[in-house]
């Protein structure tokens, strides 16, 4: 496929191009105390403490449950826009969070690339620079969203946004100064920041929603007001900060609190699409850069691990489990899961066949995906 080019179905025009939103959960949720596999007799021999008993789960289906946090989670899965993608991991994995975290935001496991692969697909759909292409809400930019024709806007607070990062007037070219390539591109980045940030404050005064989004919404009621405000930016990205999800002392009653906080606010957020009209354009992809372990360790927590559950939420989404689910019993180095699905082919999976443009240029080689979309 060209790059630019759209799948059947799929309009450029303004309102109408496809959205992704990718939320990481930052730490190595625990894949197992998530979606747990309760009909399997070894995840109770592996966790005698923090194994999460039937009766305590959320429905799902014969063999799995839902953690008791995940009602958001249960509530999409029983309105079929939840896919469950197991066992995502790659090659001689790395149990560091950096490294991992490297890894998936490039998209380049063991070898890396300057731009991450977010970045990589603004590209590919658009090889001119565009305002707005890319949002990421943080306290600082992911190199995940690094791109190399565009320039994300990152911001934290929409308030402050302006003050805090574009307020510098050296930023422009004064008058009668000497002009160069790199001049006229900082200038252009300036001018794009300070329009980007006043559309966004502007997006964010005026939004208003009777939406519940839970305790902790991620920041996605941002991402809800620019998509309300008519911003043309198809790539979002999101993180549940400071390595929340790295459970390794007393995890029981912390990952339930952190799992109802990401659960509710995904919920919220696309209950929140349906109010505005716009669910139709928008899905979601939820990540971890590792799972843990599978025994449980003597401080009732888990330690760092392999593969790992993704998750693809949305409207568009056809719910239901994709992927092999890796083996409890047959384990690889250190008591792990054995990986069974390359994450690249959630990542193509979303590329292609929800953007719409060839994932081949943008991962290196060509992977797999699923019929997430029927």
């Amino acid at each position: 496929m060209a790059a630019g080019a759209f799948v059947p179905g799929i309009t450029r025009a303004t309102g109408d191009k496809r959205i992704l939103v990718a939320v990481e959960l930052s730490g190595g949720n625990d894949g197992l105390n998530s979606i747990v596999p309760y009909a399997d007799d070894t995840y109770y021999r592996m966790r005698p403490t923090i194994g999460i008993q039937r009766e305590n789960l959320l429905a799902l289906d014969d063999h799995f449950g839902f953690n008791p946090g995940m009602l958001g989670f249960q509530r999409l899965w029983q309105d079929g826009q939840l896919a469950v993608i197991h066992g995502c991991g790659y090659e001689q994995p790395s149990y560091s969070h950096f490294t991992s975290m490297a890894y998936w935001h490039t998209g380049a496991p063991h070898s890396g690339n300057e731009h991450g692969w977010m970045g990589r697909v603004a590209d590919e759909l658009s090889d001119q620079r565009r305002e707005d292409m890319l949002i990421n809400i943080a306290s600082s930019q992911s190199l995940a969203v690094k791109s190399a024709y565009h320039t994300p806007v990152v911001f934290d607070d929409p308030d402050r946004f302006q003050k805090d990062r574009w307020m510098n007037s050296g930023q422009a070219i004064q008058p009668g100064a000497p002009v160069n390539a790199t001049a006229q591109f900082l200038q252009a980045v300036s001018e794009s920041a300070q329009s980007s940030s006043a559309r966004i404050r502007r997006a964010w005064s005026e939004y208003r929603t009777p939406i519940d989004y839970g305790i902790a919404p991620l920041d996605l009621p941002k991402v809800a007001a620019c998509i309300d405000a008519g911003l043309d930016t198809q790539l979002y990205y999101v993180t549940f900060r400071n390595n929340a999800f790295d459970t390794h002392v007393q995890q029981p009653a912390l990952h339930q609190r952190l799992l109802s906080y990401a659960c509710d606010g995904i919920h919220g957020f696309l209950k929140d699409l349906e109010r505005i009209g716009q669910a139709d354009r928008v899905v979601v992809m939820i990540f971890s850069e590792f799972g843990r372990r599978v025994p449980e360790n003597a401080n009732l927590g888990t330690d760092h691990g392999s593969a790992n559950a993704m998750f693809l939420a949305g409207k568009p989404v056809g719910g239901g489990h994709y992927g092999e689910v890796p083996s409890l019993t047959n384990l690889v180095e250190g008591d792990n899961l054995a990986y069974t699905t390359d994450f690249r082919q959630v990542y193509a999976t979303a590329i292609e066949n929800w953007l719409g443009v060839d994932s081949t240029s943008i991962l290196g080689e060509r992977f797999e995906t699923f019929p997430v979309f029927g």
